[in-house]
């Protein structure tokens, strides 16, 4: 049995792996109806818990079509109806759960409630974000600059504006994937050291730098997220709003990087915020097959995780 908890806690081999099983994968579909079942059914037969605590439109859409595709069934199941860690523990839940379905797949708040769903699961627990992390998406993410520039390896990554969950998760993978990254923010919304530290121990070049021009240049990919969260009180919105302004991923910051650098953003995009319509329409963006490469790589982590 094997969890899909984090990047930097998933070996590099297996992560290697996944990424080329998802584009087997995707090659094998040869633009097939979304609603078509692969030629392979791996999960003929396997029943797919998916747990949302936190409300959801591509994670919950992506898993839920990437496990119809491969034969198998899903249950969703949302945090009120659950009521995690409140009418029963974590661990009962997924005591109970393991006895009913193959896999577990759970986006919720803390970090502690996936780790005790991972602790006492007797089946595979993928973890579909955190507020600490969101490994699903960056593994979409590095399929996503592979399958247009060839291997990230070595390649520069600049994330600029807030060091969020998905910042996190991409410091692992530059760890994990030997590539270069730069931060590019205000120093309150700096990522956690560790993760820094962790992609440094790596032997990559993990760095902060403060003036976003510096930090692209030479930059192969510009990524960044929502300058606020969903969750977030209304209170927060203008305060991040001052803070982050400096950073949009604009035309001029674009100009900065290599001239065949991408552009990636998780989505939703609050345009003309963290990023203006030309570029998330431009040529250098790939924010949608970035999306639909989520359907892909969760089914390569599905089948790693299953061992099928």
């Amino acid at each position: 049995m094997q969890h899909f908890l984090d990047i930097h806690t998933t070996d590099p081999a297996a992560l290697r792996a996944m990424i080329d099983s998802a584009r087997a994968m995707k090659d094998a579909r040869g633009g097939r109806p979304r609603g078509a079942t692969d030629d392979e059914q791996p999960l003929a037969g396997r029943m797919v818990a998916l747990i949302f605590e936190k409300p959801s439109t591509r994670t919950r859409v992506s898993f839920d079509v990437g496990v119809r595709q491969m034969g198998g069934q899903t249950m969703v199941l949302s945090g009120r109806e659950m009521q995690l860690g409140h009418g029963e523990t974590i661990a009962d839940t997924a005591r109970v759960l393991s006895r009913y379905v193959d896999l577990i797949m759970i986006r919720t708040y803390e970090e502690a409630t996936l780790q005790e769903m991972a602790e006492h699961a007797t089946v595979p627990v993928i973890n579909g974000l955190t507020n600490r992390t969101h490994p699903c998406q960056i593994m979409a993410d590095v399929m996503t600059y592979e399958e247009h520039r060839g291997p990230i390896r070595g390649r520069k990554v600049v994330w600029s504006g807030d060091g969020n969950n998905v910042c996190a998760s991409f410091l692992h993978a530059a760890g994990q994937f030997g590539f270069d990254f730069t931060f590019t923010g205000p120093e309150p919304l700096d990522p956690e050291r560790g993760w820094l530290e962790f992609a440094r121990a790596q032997g990559v070049d993990a760095r902060i730098e403060r003036d976003p021009f510096k930090a692209v240049a030479g930059a192969d990919l510009v990524v960044t997220d929502t300058w606020v969260s969903m969750h977030d009180p209304e209170s927060a919105k203008e305060r991040r709003h001052n803070q982050l302004r400096g950073y949009q991923v604009n035309a001029a910051l674009m100009a900065g990087a290599n001239p065949d650098a991408l552009f990636m953003h998780c989505l939703p995009a609050h345009r003309e915020d963290e990023v203006t319509s030309a570029v998330m329409d431009g040529p250098a963006s790939v924010v949608f097959e970035e999306a639909e490469n989520r359907l892909h790589a969760q089914k390569a982590i599905m089948r790693w995780c299953l061992g099928v």
